[in-house]
Parts: structure tokens; sequence; C-alpha cells
């Protein structure tokens, strides 16, 4: 750890002695009339900053407002465990697309209100965690299983106790703290789809505790690998390493285990297997908890479909120049871990949280057809990977409360990684000489490659709050916070291809992969490796982004019923990027860094008015900013494996601005039932959006900036329960019927004159036309999106029966190549269905939880259209989902 982190954490920590917290924990409420508790109320939310008006500060008129939303002026949806439960989702990003504007993107990205999720700000415990993915500095939220959480809390409006990186929306994970009472929980499941389960796939060996989610050593690089990786030298035959001195290099990798594509007739089953649990004793008058929950999962998952890319060939005509079909199969295994400690003394609270996640994805993709840029001949290509991407999170949040005045002091470090080792492809041609695929490793489309890659990123944080009740006859609560981040990220790529010495014999050609790179063919042919990565600027490098931030913010009750909260946020922060040579061969290192150091002044004012028992309005605006992501920045190469795109990023990227309005209407007509209604517009200076840039015959996906954005729209939700009858099955149940709807429109502003840099130009300006148009829609952005819930719940014991559908539509995903039309992908409708039922087992309560997922069967596409021509970018189907699982409760 680095001397100038530990002095600015000790410095909060000792802070935090003096000074003071609050975050707005709520604990159980009183049951209701019905014996229910209600449920929004027994939330555990824990965020940032001191100070602020409680729920019980404000009781002269919104006593029927829960109290988790009277105690933060913001708009706010949270999403409790039972929440979360009811919808049976296993991590948290699919249950965030049950929430009012959200939209959920391959599985694992959140956008809020049509925004990418570049402008996702994820937290956990009110803290930042760095990202495992390469592609993305946020998080993927599939990472989270949901039993790791007491609550998330999405805040789409902003307030200066956050980061000033606030575009669409926060998401706020709270860890589970001191229990109410000592519990054990032990679950398994079992389950598959009807495309993958029992049916034909592919896969291969890798080493025997792969379903572990460890690799056994067969894919650790090999001591002649590593010493030659270390030696600062460019690995190729030559003047660096003699051609014997390669061969040995080339050999010591691991062949058959991980080259090798095999077809297995019956992929097995979705299993997972978890235990939850936690305990507490009173210490005096104070109470002591600890939790712990472990999990592990494996799943496997089919798809089988169609990738394609295509060139303008007139005003209205496209032509298809790369037309593949495709199989993968993905065997993804999660393990994670969580232990806690809290202690809850007088109105303070003390939590140490650690959290370990690793989400392991091992793959076999096998895809034949023509790709007419580089080959006139039909191809057929198999690829193996084996993605690591690890999380470890230790945070201490203290929370503390003397009279009028509060302290919340919070600090973390938490590190990701990711490993890729032994990424492999083998490209084989259709030759009319011999009526085979052949692979001559050096010409016409043919080829072997391996890469081997890792990324570390790590997040030092910091904050603390103070917050005073002024003694004034209305309630006004002033507070004053300090926030410190330090996030680096190292990351490093080393591609190679297998290149023959001379021709190879065209026998030899047509063997399998594991035959043609065989030990025996390597000394026989002087087959060695010849490193791809080139010289500066591809292979690695380092970036990172250190941000100091002040703020001050005053809550006060105007008038009965009236509450505003004001403040501004000053943000300092300095962000390089630094490409590091490997080679010693690029000259003047200052050439390779990329540094910006920026200021900002963020101001937000909320105003509430509690206008009647259980309605409110809400205004908010606030200035915000966006940052360019590391990998966003970076010039090197990745492979998207959920798309098969390569992806390198642009140096010259620049900071957005965004100006945010916000309107809501709040009716809580009765307990857990409420009526929401808002409005809201967004203004964005130079966004990043997702282009695709062209060199040569490769399409690259990247990153410009372009002049100006706007986006509005509306959101309504509403949430109700209804009585079913008073006699008979119905007698004891009620009806939930919760909806909610977003509209939203989006436009890019571009003028004749306005500039952007893209990715290639050395920093020279480029006509903002050549890759945006006037009107076009942000990517990422629906027009609409719907989530409708029906379930059954029956009173006093659990038993619920929920029907689930969200609908998003079409969207762009990324901007075409050239002058072509954008890429286009279509979520469609999702119906998913939950049965939740608790049993006795003689005395022992056991919950059984049955799961459809995509009844509809509705598959995924991603398609290119110009006039009557379409194109299918990625197309699958993705199957209707099964699952049934079994918990034990202690």
């Amino acid at each position: 750890m680095k001397l100038s982190n530990w002095l600015l954490l000790m410095g909060t920590t000792a802070l935090a002695c003096i000074v003071s917290p609050a975050a707005w924990a709520q604990q159980a409420s009183p049951a209701d009339e019905a014996g229910q508790d209600r449920g929004d109320q027994n939330v555990d939310v824990s965020t940032p900053g001191a100070g602020g008006l409680s729920g019980d500060d404000i009781v002269v008129i919104g006593r029927s407002i829960p109290n988790v939303i009277k105690a933060t002026p913001s708009v706010l949806s949270v999403l409790s465990q039972a929440d979360i439960d009811r919808a049976g989702d296993g991590d948290i990003a699919g249950a965030l697309a049950r929430v009012t504007g959200l939209s959920v993107v391959g599985g694992k990205y959140v956008y809020v209100r049509g925004l990418g999720e570049r402008y996702s700000l994820a937290l956990l415990n009110g803290l930042p965690i760095p990202s495992p993915e390469p592609l993305k500095r946020v998080v993927p939220l599939d990472i989270f299983p949901t039993d790791l959480l007491s609550s998330t809390a999405v805040q789409k409006s902003y307030s200066v106790n956050y980061p000033g990186e606030f575009g669409g929306g926060v998401i706020n994970l709270t860890t589970r703290a001191v229990p109410e009472e000592s519990f054990l929980n032990v679950s398994g499941s079992i389950g598959g789809d009807t495309i993958t389960t029992g049916q034909m796939g592919y896969t291969y060996w890798g080493s025997q505790s792969d379903w572990t989610g460890f690799d056994g050593g067969a894919r650790s690089a090999p001591a002649p690998l590593r010493a030659a990786m270390n030696s600062g030298k460019l690995i190729a035959p030559g003047g660096n390493f003699s051609v014997d001195e390669m061969k040995t290099i080339t050999a010591s990798l691991r062949n058959a285990e991980t080259n090798l594509i095999q077809r297995n007739d019956t992929i097995p089953a979705n299993m997972s297997l978890g235990f939850t649990g936690g305990t507490a004793w009173d210490v005096g008058e104070d109470r002591l908890g600890v939790i712990f929950s472990a999990n592990w999962s494996n799943s496997w998952q089919t798809r089988e479909g169609d990738r394609q890319s295509a060139q303008q060939i007139s005003e209205d005509r496209l032509s298809p120049d790369q037309v593949f079909r495709f199989v993968s199969t993905e065997n993804r295994i999660l393990v994670n871990g969580l232990l806690g400690v809290g202690y809850e003394f007088g109105e303070h609270q003390v939590r140490f949280t650690n959290v370990y996640i690793r989400d392991v994805l091992k793959q076999a993709r096998i895809e034949a057809g023509d790709d007419y840029r580089n080959s006139t001949n039909n191809i057929n290509r198999g690829v193996t990977n084996w993605l690591e991407r690890q999380l470890f999170s230790s945070s201490l949040v203290s929370e503390f409360k003397f009279g009028d005045f509060s302290l919340d002091l919070r600090g973390t470090y938490a590190k990701s990684q990711r490993n890729s080792p032994y990424e492999r492809t083998n490209t084989y041609v259709y030759s009319s000489e011999v009526g085979d695929y052949v692979n001559n490793l050096r010409s016409g489309g043919t080829g072997s490659s391996i890469a081997f890659s890792n990324l570390n990123d790590t997040v030092w944080a910091g904050t603390a709050g103070v917050g005073y009740s002024l003694p004034t006859a209305r309630p006004v609560v002033v507070s004053a916070g300090y926030a410190y981040s330090n996030n680096e990220r190292d990351s490093t790529r080393r591609q190679f291809a297998y290149l023959p010495q001379a021709s190879l014999p065209l026998a030899v050609t047509q063997q399998r992969p594991d035959f043609l790179l065989s030990d025996f063919n390597i000394y026989a042919y002087d087959i060695t490796l010849s490193e791809q990565t080139g010289g500066a600027g591809v292979a690695s490098y380092e970036a990172g982004l250190r941000t100091h931030a002040g703020y001050g913010q005053v809550e006060a009750e105007l008038a009965d019923g009236l509450k505003v909260n004001a403040g501004v946020r000053y943000e300092s922060g300095r962000q390089f990027l630094q490409i590091v040579d490997l080679f010693g061969n690029a000259g003047d290192p200052a050439a390779l860094r990329t540094s910006r150091s920026e200021s900002y002044w963020l101001p937000a004012a909320t105003v509430t008015w509690n206008f009647a028992e259980n309605q409110q309005f809400r205004f908010a605006a606030s200035k915000t900013i966006a940052r360019p992501q590391f990998r966003e920045l970076a010039p090197q190469q990745y492979i998207d494996t959920d798309n098969d795109r390569t992806s390198i990023g642009n140096r010259y990227l620049v900071d957005s601005e965004l100006l945010n309005l916000e309107a809501r209407y709040e009716w809580y007509f009765n307990t857990d039932e409420r009526l929401l209604v808002g409005g809201f517009f967004k203004k964005i200076d130079k966004p990043i959006e997702v282009i695709a840039y062209t060199t040569g015959n490769s399409i690259f996906t990247s990153f410009a900036n372009a002049p100006e954005a706007q986006l509005y729209g509306a959101e309504v939700e509403v949430q109700k329960f209804l009585s079913l009858g008073d006699s008979g099955f119905f007698s004891d149940r009620r009806l939930l019927v919760s909806a909610n709807y977003t509209y939203t429109q989006s436009k890019l502003k571009v003028k004749a004159g306005d500039t952007t840099v893209s990715p290639g130009s050395g920093g020279v300006p480029s006509e903002a036309t050549l890759f945006f148009s006037d009107g076009d829609s942000l990517t990422g952005q629906s027009d609409h999106v719907a989530n409708l819930q029906l379930g059954l719940q029956r009173e006093g014991k659990l038993s619920e029966q929920t029907l689930l559908v969200n609908f998003a539509s079409d969207r762009v995903s990324q901007r075409g190549p050239g002058v072509t039309p954008d890429y286009i992908e279509r979520p469609g409708v999702q119906l998913d269905f939950v049965l939740r039922e608790e049993v006795d087992l003689g005395r022992q309560p056991i919950e059984l939880k049955f799961e459809v997922r995509n009844i509809l069967g509705t598959n995924y596409r991603e398609s290119q259209t110009l006039g009557d021509d379409r194109v299918l970018i990625n197309a699958y189907d993705v199957g209707t989902s099964f699952s049934l699982g079994i918990t034990a409760k202690f």
C-alpha cells in the first residue's frame, strides 16, 4: 500500500473521532393492523454523508409516506430484500431490470433512462468499487448475488454527498449488517434451458478443477514463456531469440487441453449451492453481530445463431461482407462470499464488511462462413477462452449520532482482477484443391493465435461527513464532508501467432489444431510463436484517477411540508493513461502519456413539497460530469466475448458535462401502495458515444465525443394490493399489481463545423458529421421501457406466485462503420414466472422456489437495416429456462 494512501485514510479515520455520519438505515417498524410489517420501512440503506432531516423530524403532514422516502430529499427507488426475493432474480442486475426507468444490457450493465452504462455509478455501502472488466470502468452487476445484499437503492437525482460522476443515477448496494436474530439458511438449486440443457454443445478439457472456478495449473504460462515475457524483448525468431529457443518456448505451451474443441452431446444442468447465516450477541446495552454468506453456482448456455457485417454499396443497399453461422457454449462458474461484523451502541453503528466474488467464463465457439474482406474461400474457425474476473472489497463504515451532531466515516480498499490466459483461435480455409479445410499458418486467411492478458484495478477511498441540527424553530440541518478516491489500473495483453519458417506439407495443413501445433510438428517444421503485440502502444498500459472533493449542503423545512436541500460540491480530478513500452523502442515516454486535470463546481438542489398527508412533489436541478473510462482511453485491443467485436480506445476523449432537471409527483395511498409520476431532462455537452472505426480491412469498436446531446422523458409507477374475497382459497391472499413505464427521447446535436477527435487521428480534429448525424439517438437508449408484476401473496406465511413482464424497445448498440446504418439491438418482451412456497418438514421450515424465465422464448437480435436489406450483426436463440430451488432455514 502506498504511503500517501495510508496517510489519507489514517487522516480520514482520525477525523471520524471528531466529526459524524448518518446513513438513513431504517430499522423494523411496528406491524400494521393486518399484522404485516411495512416492507419499505424495514429497509437498511447505507449512503455516504452526514446530517439530513429524519423521518421523525417531519411529522406534521407526511405521516403516510414511507420513512425511507422521507429520509432522503432525492428521487429514489429502493429494492428491499422482500422485493428482490419476490422477483426471484439470482443477481442484482436481473433485479434492477424491474425498477422504473432501468434496463439491463447484456445481462449485466444497467442503463438508467436510456443513458449507457458509462453514466451509471455503482457503490457498495456508499463506497466505490473497481471493475474487473477490461472494456469498462463500471462494475458488471451480474457478479453480485442477491444473497449478499440487504437492499439496493437507485437515486436518479443528484445530491452533493455523492461523487460528481453522476449521469443517469447511482446504484448503491448495501450489504447485510447486524441480524435481528440468529439464522442459518442452506440452499441449493438445479435448472436448465430448452436450448442448452441435455442438448448438444461444445467444450474443451482445460483442467480437472474447472468446475470449481479455479484452474488446476493447465493455463499457467510455462516457465520458458514467462522468462521471455519478462526479458523486455519482442518474442519472435530473429535478433532476440534463435529459432531453436523459440521452438522450446512454443513447445512449452499446453496444447490439446486448451486447444481441442469437442462436441458434448448432453450439456449438464445448472446447479448452485449456498450458505447464509448470522448471529448477534447483546453486550450490555449494545449489540454485536456477525453475518456470513458463501455461494457456488455452475451454469451453462449454448448460443447458436448468425454473425454478419456489411458494406453499403448504394444509397439504399447493403451487401454482406462477412456471413458466419456460429455455435458457442459458455460454462459460467461463480464463487462468492461475504463476512461482515456489525456493532450497534446507542444511536451509533459500525460495520466492517468483506466481499469476495470470483466469476469465471469458460467458452468454446465454432463458426463457419465467408469473410469476403479477407478471403475468397469458406472459413471454419474455433475459439477457446477462459476468463477469470475477481473482486475483493473490504470496507469500514461508521455512523454516529450525538444528539444534534452526527458523523459519517467510510473507508475502503477494493481490488478487482481479470486474467485471461490461453485465448486461442484457429482459422481454417476451404481448399478446392484437396476438398477439405486447411490451415497453413501463414496465408490465405488461415492462422492460429494465442493471447495472454491480465488486468489489475485497485481503489483506495475514504469519506468523512459531519452534520449539525441547528437550534431553530423549524428543522434545519447543515452538513459538510470530504471525499478522496484513488483508482489505479494496469493492463497487459500479449498476442502471438504460430508461424512456420517454411511452407508446411499439404497433409500437415489438414490436421486438427492439437495435431497441427503438436510438439512433433513444432520441431519437425520449425513452427514458432511470433509476437503480434507490436511495438509500444498496444501491449500494456497504466492508468489512474485521483479525486479530491469537498461539499457543503443545507436541508431545511421552510414551512409545513415544504423542504429544501441545496448544496455544492467542489471536485478536482487528475486522470492519466501511460502506454508502457515493453520493448524499449518507443522513444520519448512523454509522447505515450495522456494526462488531464480538471476541477468542477457541481451545484444541486431539490425542493420537496409535502402538500398532503400522503402526497408530495419534488423538483431537482443539478450539474454533474462524466469522465472517460480507462478502457475508452487505452489504445489496447480487446475482443468482447459477448459480441466477438474488437475494441480499441481513443486517447483524445474529454470529459462530458451534464445539466439535469427532474420533477416527480408521489402519492402513497396505502401501506406499500403508491403512484409516482415524473419527468426529466438532461443536456450533455460532449457525450462519449460508441462508434465503429475502420483501419484497412479491420473494423474496431471505439469511442468519440459527440458535440452535444439532449435527453428527456417521463415515467410512471403504480403499485396496488387487491383483496380477492373473504372465503375459500383467496380468503387469506391478496393480489399485487405493480407496473412502471418510462418514455425516453434522446437526440444528438450535430451541425456543420462541429468537430471531434477520432482514434488514429493523432489528435487532429475531424468533421463530427463523419461519425454522427444530427437527431440520432444516444447509444443504448430505448424509447419505451415497461415492467409489470402480477402476484398472489398469502398473509401470515410465505406463499407467492408472481408473473413478471419486462419490455424494452429497440435501441442503438453502436454506430455503423463509415456511412452504414447504426447497429440496432432488439431486447423485446421477457415473460417470467416465480413461485415461492414455505412448507414444514417436521419442525423444519423449507422454502421451495420454482422459476420459469423467458416463457415466450424471445431471442436476441442485433441488426443493420437499409431499405429492404437487413444484416444480422448478432442473432441467436435464448430459449426458456427452468429452475427448482430449495432453502432450509435453521
